[in-house]
C-alpha cells in the first residue's frame, strides 16, 4: 500500500514523499534518495520498492528540495540542505515505528546518503548506486574551465542529463560542494555498505567509488559492473544493480 504525503524539514520546507508498506506489520524500511535532476519516482526507486515490499520491507522515498513535488526552487539547492532533508526523513520513519532502517542513494543521492550515514549510528545498512563522493571534482571534470567560468557568471549550467536548455543553478552549489566531500566522513560510517557502479560510467569518476571503498572501515563490498553506464541503460545491467542493492538491504534489514 502506498501513502503519499508531505513532511516538513527542520527549516520549514515542504518535502513530498511516498511511504510504501508491505503486507503485514514490519519494523523494517529502506529510505531511498534519488539522483540529481531526478525524483522519488525514479526507475531505480520504484524497482527497489517493488522488490523490497515483496520481501516484507517497507520503503520511503522523497523529492529533494527543488525536485519533483517538493518546495523549491531547484537553483537554490545545496548538498547541505539535501543532507538536512535526508536526516529529517530518517527521523520521520523512526517516529513512525520503524526500528531497522536502511539508507540507499543514487549518484547525488549517494553523496547525500554517505554524508548522512556518517552522522548516524542507527542505520542497519547503506547501499550506494554510482555515488558521487566529491561533487566539486566531478563538476570540474564534466564542465571544464570555460563552463565553470560561465556557471560562475550566469548561475546556469548545462543539463547534465542531456537536455538542450541550460539549467538555473546558483554557483553557491559548487562552493557548498567544496565543503561536502565524503571521503573523510565515510571513515565514521558504521553501517555495512555496498557500492554498485558501472565501469563505463560517463559521469561519476570510477576512482571516487574506489577511494570511498578504501575509506570505509566496516563491512563493505564494491561491485564494478562491466560495460554498465551511469544510467544502467542496458536491462541486464539495471537488473544486476537493483538485485545487488535489494539483496544487501534485505540481508542486513532482516538478518
Amino acid at each position: 500500500m502506498e501513502s503519499s504525503f508531505a513532511f516538513i524539514d527542520p527549516s520549514g520546507r515542504r518535502v513530498a514523499s511516498i511511504l510504501t508498506t508491505a503486507d503485514g506489520d514490519t519494523d523494517k524500511i529502506a529510505v531511498l534518495c534519488h539522483g540529481f535532476l531526478s525524483g522519488k519516482n525514479s526507475s531505480t526507486n520504484k524497482t527497489l520498492t517493488r522488490i523490497l515490499t515483496a520481501r516484507g520491507i517497507a520503503t520511503f522515498r522523497f523529492d529533494f528540495f527543488g525536485h519533483g513535488d517538493s518546495d523549491g526552487p531547484f537553483e537554490q539547492i545545496t548538498n547541505t540542505l539535501a543532507v538536512e532533508q535526508a536526516r529529517a526523513a530518517l527521523d520521520l520513519v523512526r517516529q513512525k515505528g520503524y526500528r531497522h532502517i536502511g539508507l540507499m542513494g543514487s549518484s547525488f543521492g549517494g553523496l547525500v546518503a554517505t554524508l548522512t550515514a556518517a552522522q548516524r549510528t542507527d542505520l542497519a545498512c547503506l547501499a550506494l548506486k554510482c555515488p558521487v563522493v566529491d561533487f566539486a571534482e566531478e563538476l570540474r571534470l564534466e564542465f571544464g574551465d570555460t563552463e565553470m567560468a560561465k556557471w560562475k557568471s550566469t548561475d546556469t549550467v548545462p543539463n547534465i542529463m542531456g537536455g538542450s536548455e541550460r539549467v538555473p543553478l546558483r554557483y553557491a552549489f559548487y562552493e557548498d560542494c567544496l565543503s561536502q566531500i565524503a571521503y573523510a566522513p565515510a571513515r565514521s560510517i558504521t553501517a555495512p555498505t555496498v557500492i554498485a557502479q558501472g565501469d563505463k560510467d560517463e559521469h561519476v569518476p570510477l576512482h571516487q567509488s574506489r577511494r570511498l571503498y578504501e575509506a570505509l572501515q566496516g563491512k563493505k563490498h564494491l561491485e564494478m559492473i562491466p560495460g554498465a553506464d551511469h544510467q544502467f541503460t542496458q536491462g541486464a545491467d539495471f537488473t544486476r544493480m537493483t538485485t545487488l542493492i535489494a539483496d544487501w538491504l534485505t540481508e542486513y534489514l532482516t538478518g
